[in-house]
């Protein structure tokens, strides 16, 4: 029997919760569909506002561990959107999340015009500033234009992701979308020693699988304090992420700069690696996930020395040179200093072929 991987928030039913998120591969309905052949478990639209987006050329670079993009919001106006792009996906057979921004001005104006489009709203708050009052007036305003959930997207330099969370869920928000894109940065190629964008002052922001950390932290947080639906985005590559991602809390999960990376076929391949990702951790359908991890620990202070497994050592010395407490001597065999040692956990966490354990938990 296939494992349930349906997943719910808000009241909103998913087949499974990995979702795409905003961006260049939802930015029409041709795109929309094919990402949706690939087997995720809804649709959020690039994000639209009252005007088209000015892109600069190039606006987007990429490592294997992160993008930096330069692309803003959609290089379509909206009315593009409405006559063409959101009447083509009505076919698709999946909730369908549109992705707005910005300012109360805006947002009045656009969702009395997309709301029958889709089944709920992610508001942008990429562009807002820092000050919550703006944006409590922004989730107050879409909540009531939209009769339908709304999701505030929260950005990673928000100086307190709970109160974001608090203030724009008791101002009528139904949940938070858990992180926009980290920055501003600055890429540069190694070959020409320039950045590439074509941006202001050649500018970016960063996503991708070097900010989950960030992200997964910001989940967590906000569903420690606060029981509300959050929708974790941010450095998703793998099923194994999406696992992680609901056991800090997230009902849903969205994935965007991997498939840049790593290609569209990303979707399917994290989608198809779901079910055994959740048996892995012991779990017997996505919901059972959720929220696994929310428990609070102290912090610890107790001193653990590495042990390690000589057949599996290959005396490679990385732990030696990585030591910073110069506790690590190999030789024909690894000798600690149990007096040195600091009980850090670099050693463990750094062994190539997992022959170090007793530090880390």
């Amino acid at each position: 029997m296939k494992m349930d991987l349906s997943t719910e928030i808000a009241g909103i039913k998913f087949k499974n919760p990995l979702l795409p998120a905003a961006g260049p591969l939802t930015g029409d309905d041709e795109k929309m569909k094919y990402i949706a052949s690939l087997g995720v478990g809804g649709m959020v639209t690039k994000t639209i506002s009252t005007e088209a987006a000015k892109v600069p050329r190039p606006c987007i670079v990429a490592t294997k561990d992160y993008v930096v993009n330069a692309e803003l919001w959609s290089e379509y106006g909206p009315n593009k959107w409405i006559e063409e792009f959101l009447p083509g996906i009505q076919s698709l057979k999946m909730p369908k999340i549109i992705s707005i921004g910005y300012s109360k001005e805006q947002i009045e104006w656009l969702i009395p015009k997309l709301r029958d489009f889709g089944d709920a709203f992610e508001i942008s708050t990429h562009y807002v500033g820092k000050d919550l009052n703006p944006i409590a007036e922004v989730a107050r305003t879409a909540s009531k234009l939209a009769k339908k959930p709304v999701f505030m997207k929260i950005s990673p330099h928000m100086p307190d992701p709970v109160e974001f969370a608090k203030v724009v869920t008791e101002a009528g928000a139904a949940g938070v979308v858990a992180v926009n894109s980290l920055g501003p940065v600055y890429y540069v190629d190694p070959k020409t020693g320039n950045s590439p964008l074509g941006s202001e002052n050649r500018y970016g922001w960063m996503s991708g699988p070097v900010i989950k950390p960030v992200a997964l932290s910001i989940v967590q947080r906000i569903r420690q304090s606060l029981d509300i639906p959050v929708i974790g985005v941010g450095g998703v590559k793998t099923a194994e992420d999406v696992v992680e991602f609901l056991e800090v809390g997230a009902s849903a999960v969205g994935m965007l700069s991997s498939a840049l990376i790593f290609g569209k076929e990303q979707y399917r391949r994290t989608v198809n690696g779901l079910e055994e990702a959740l048996k892995k951790r012991g779990y017997e359908s996505a919901k059972s996930a959720i929220g696994r991890k929310l428990e609070i620990h102290h912090a610890d202070f107790e001193v653990r020395n590495p042990v390690v497994d000589p057949e599996k050592c290959t005396l490679c010395k990385l732990c030696e040179y990585v030591c910073p407490y110069f506790a690590i001597k190999v030789s024909n065999r690894v000798e600690i200093d149990p007096n040195a040692c600091f009980g850090c956990g670099l050693c463990e966490s750094r062994c190539p072929t997992h022959a170090i354990s007793g530090v880390l938990k």
